[in-house]
C-alpha cells in the first residue's frame, strides 16, 4: 500500500474510533439502544460516508445524492453519530439523543437531515431501495443506493421480494449489505431462523455476492470501491463484522444486543477505544 492509500485508511480508521466512542456515550446516556450493532456497522457507515458515497452535508437533498438506508433501523446510534461527524447535525443535537421532545428518535426518522426512510419495522429497507434503484434508472441518474441490513433481519419475506425485482431490473445500482455479526436479540442467527447458505441463496436471485470483513477498513474500501456497477447485477456484500466491535467484553455476546453499560463499564469501554484513537494518532 503506497503512502497516500495507507494514510487515508488511517483516517477513517481514526474517524471510526471517534465515531465509536461517541455510539458508546449516547447510548450510556440515554440509558437506551442497541450498542451492539451499531459497534458491529460503525466501520461500514464510516467508509460510506467519509468515502464512497457522493453526499454534501451541506446540502443533505441534493438531487444527484447517494441514498442510504439503515434498514435495521434499531442501530440508529452509529448512524446518528456518522452524520453528527460528517456535518449533517450538530453536536448539541446528537447530545439530545434519548432525551425528550428531542428530534432523535429511536429508529431513524426522515425528521433527522441526512435519512432517507423512516426505518426500523424490519424487512423494509431493500423494497425501498430497489423502489429508489429503479427510479435512477428510469430517469438515467448517476446516483446509487446503499441498503444496510442485519443478519437476523434476513427471515422476513419482502427482502426476497425485492431481491427478485432487483434482479429482474438489473439494477447494478444497488448495494444491499448484511451485517452478518451472527447474533440477534434472542441468540445466534442459525438458532433462531438458519440464513445458510447465504451466498448460493443471493446468488440464486441472480446478484453478485462479495464477502468484505466488515471491520477491516482496509477491506472495507477496497471492496465497496472495485465493485462493477456495470454488469447489470445488484450486489450483495456480506459484511462479516462481530457484534460490540470494539469493546472486549461486549464482543461476540448476545445480551449486547440490547444492552447499556453501567458506570464501570463505561469506562472501560471509553478507556479501550481511547487507546486506539491514541496509536491511530500517533501512527
Amino acid at each position: 500500500m503506497d503512502n497516500e492509500r495507507k494514510q487515508k485508511i488511517t483516517e477513517l480508521q481514526l474517524q471510526a474510533e471517534k465515531i465509536r466512542r461517541k455510539v458508546v456515550e449516547i447510548v450510556y446516556n440515554a440509558k437506551s439502544g442497541h450498542i451492539g450493532g451499531s459497534l458491529s456497522s460503525v466501520d461500514i457507515e464510516t467508509a460510506l460516508y467519509f468515502h464512497i458515497m457522493n453526499i454534501d452535508p451541506q446540502h443533505p437533498k441534493m438531487e444527484g445524492r447517494d441514498r442510504f438506508i439503515l434498514s435495521k433501523g434499531h442501530s440508529v446510534e452509529a448512524l446518528y453519530s456518522v452524520l453528527e461527524a460528517a456535518g449533517f447535525i450538530d453536536r448539541q443535537v446528537l447530545e439530545t439523543y434519548g432525551h425528550f421532545n428531542s428530534v432523535l428518535a429511536g429508529h431513524p426518522t426522515k425528521k433527522t437531515p441526512g435519512i432517507e426512510l423512516n426505518s426500523g419495522a424490519l424487512g423494509h429497507g431493500l423494497s425501498v431501495g430497489t423502489g429508489m434503484a429503479l427510479a435512477a434508472k428510469m430517469d438515467k441518474k448517476p446516483f446509487r443506493t446503499y441498503v444496510l441490513m442485519g443478519d437476523g433481519e434476513q427471515g422476513e419475506g419482502s427482502i426476497y421480494e425485492a431481491a427478485m425485482s432487483a434482479s429482474h431490473y438489473k439494477l447494478d445500482n444497488l448495494i444491499a449489505i448484511i451485517d452478518r455479526n451472527t447474533l440477534q436479540i434472542s441468540g445466534k442467527t442459525e438458532t433462531v431462523m438458519s440464513l445458510e447458505p447465504m451466498r448460493e441463496r443471493w446468488e440464486a436471485f441472480g446478484w453478485e455476492v462479495v464477502d468484505m470483513r466488515g471491520n477491516d477498513m482496509e477491506n472495507i474500501v477496497e471492496i465497496f470501491e472495485n465493485l462493477d456497477h456495470k454488469n447489470t447485477k445488484p450486489k450483495l456484500i456480506i459484511a462479516h463484522t462481530t457484534k460490540g466491535c470494539g469493546i472486549s467484553y461486549m464482543e461476540a455476546t448476545a445480551k449486547w444486543h440490547h444492552g447499556i453499560p453501567d458506570a464501570e463499564q463505561y469506562n472501560i469501554a471509553l478507556s479501550e477505544i481511547d487507546k486506539r484513537i491514541e496509536n491511530l494518532i500517533n501512527a
